[in-house]
């Protein structure tokens, strides 16, 4: 297909609802291929190092990641876990949409609203605010911090 002929994006709904009705898993894996997420999580942090101009350095300082784990997710000799990402998450000041993205690519569970710690984590991403006072609203509400996995401070 040449580049003048490639599809439009897709919705996910509207992904869904045509993957629900197809006859053929094999004709709409192919007809919808580009639509399919196909990054790494390592290509995903190196994208966004590049787009927004940073350094890992950076990232990692504005997130609360001790520097050598750090540098250890961003050359992929670790795997992260789901806080991990939401940590990077604030240290790109990414916002909800492209949190679940990046959530999605590590192969992490999104944040989910009706979820108590997930609705003040959204709330914090999408009003901007620091990973630091993010922390300190989480355990305002008595929840668990980021990066804490299960503990409160």
């Amino acid at each position: 297909m040449r580049p003048s002929e490639a599809k439009p994006k897709i919705s996910t709904s509207t992904l869904l609802k045509k993957l629900f009705r197809t006859a053929r898993l094999n004709a709409f894996m192919e007809t919808y291929d580009s639509a399919f997420l196909k990054t790494t999580f390592k290509e995903a942090i190196q994208k966004l190092l590049s787009e927004r101009e940073l350094v890992c350095e950076h990232v990692i300082k504005n997130c609360g990641i001790d520097r050598t784990y750090g540098h250890q997710l961003f050359s992929v000799l670790r795997q992260p876990s789901r806080d991990k990402v939401i940590q990077l998450a604030f240290g790109f000041s990414l916002d909800i949409g492209e949190t679940q993205e990046l959530l999605m690519i590590a192969g992490k569970s999104p944040l989910y609203p009706k979820i108590k710690r997930d609705a003040a984590i959204m709330y914090c991403l999408k009003n901007k605010i620091s990973f630091f006072d993010a922390q300190a609203t989480l355990a305002e509400l008595l929840l668990p911090l980021v990066g804490r996995e299960g503990r409160y401070e």
